[in-house]
């Protein structure tokens, strides 16, 4: 299928050297595999654009089967992972990695945690034909080469042509995920709680994004109740689930007091609490110290 699609023929345009940006990226799959490119901020979301290869996303609880050309919706507060299909070649396509803020203006508000490309219980892949494929490849190939450029209004470019692209997919079919395979719930749940975990840190940058704080939190994000992942974790960890975000909270929370200059505040509000007081007395309930007095001892 690739070779009916100009922009990913290897073979038919120069070397392309992707130019990075904090707030969007658009690279080939086979680039970001060579390490051109990162997406793993904590606020970015990805749209995918699967054009040959096979692979099985495994997003949050369920599974879906990537064996034809697709669109494919993440972002880092729904745990995910890929699995290669054996005696299957790598996938090809295009990733576009963005920040909500940088897409806002042109989605007139939509929060996209809460819509349905990205919602935890809705449904990421969507499946395309030969006349979905060409139309998606050719907005993601005119992305990569826009980013590149210097005109001066590119990235309301950017921003016009992302937000078509998920404008489009909301008009689509979803694919149903793959029957469920049997295994142990408890340990499958707890997995997954202890990613969505820690792939919120570390905090580099003072980004001001939600950080997810109770097992109510995390319970929405698997799409699980309440009760069955506290159980679960408490089973299979011997910890509740309180105790590991608390641990992962004071952790970083030292890290960020020795580490960095920023103020007690700043810190705070990175770590999602919404006043310094609420901090310095979490802080303290678990290490003895209050916040300044521990970046002094250190």
């Amino acid at each position: 299928m690739a070779e009916n699609i100009p922009t990913l023929q290897r073979n038919a345009t120069p070397p392309f050297t992707p130019v990075l940006h904090q707030e969007i990226n658009v690279v080939t799959m086979e680039e970001a595999r060579c390490g051109m490119a990162r997406f793993d901020r904590r606020d970015h979301f990805k749209v995918m654009l699967v054009v040959e290869g096979a692979n099985e996303l495994h997003y949050a609880t369920r599974s879906y089967a990537i064996d034809r050309p697709a669109l494919v919706f993440t972002n880092r507060l729904v745990p995910y992972s890929w699995e290669a299909v054996e005696g299957t070649g790598e996938q090809q396509g295009y990733i576009c990695g963005f920040t909500e803020p940088f897409l806002h203006s042109a989605m007139r508000g939509v929060s996209l945690k809460d819509s349905v490309l990205y919602k935890v219980d809705g449904n990421p892949v969507y499946y395309l034909n030969e006349e979905q494929l060409n139309y998606f490849a050719e907005g993601f190939a005119r992305m990569r080469r826009d980013l590149g450029t210097d005109y001066p209004h590119k990235y309301d470019l950017l921003r016009n042509q992302l937000s078509i692209i998920i404008h489009e997919a909301t008009r689509m079919t979803p694919v149903s995920a793959l029957p469920a395979v049997p295994t142990n719930a408890a340990e499958r749940i707890t997995n997954l709680f202890l990613r969505l975990l820690e792939v919120q840190f570390p905090i580099t940058q003072q980004l001001h994004e939600p950080i997810l704080k109770n097992a109510q939190d995390y319970a929405d994000r698997l799409a699980v109740h309440v009760n069955h992942l506290n159980r679960s974790v408490k089973d299979v960890t011997g910890k509740t689930t309180t105790t590991h975000i608390a641990e992962r909270l004071i952790s970083e929370a030292k890290v960020l007091l020795h580490h960095t200059d920023w103020s007690v505040g700043d810190i705070a509000d990175s770590l999602g609490f919404e006043y310094a007081t609420y901090f310095n007395s979490f802080f303290k309930k678990h290490t003895g110290l209050a916040p300044l007095a521990f970046r002094q001892a250190g």
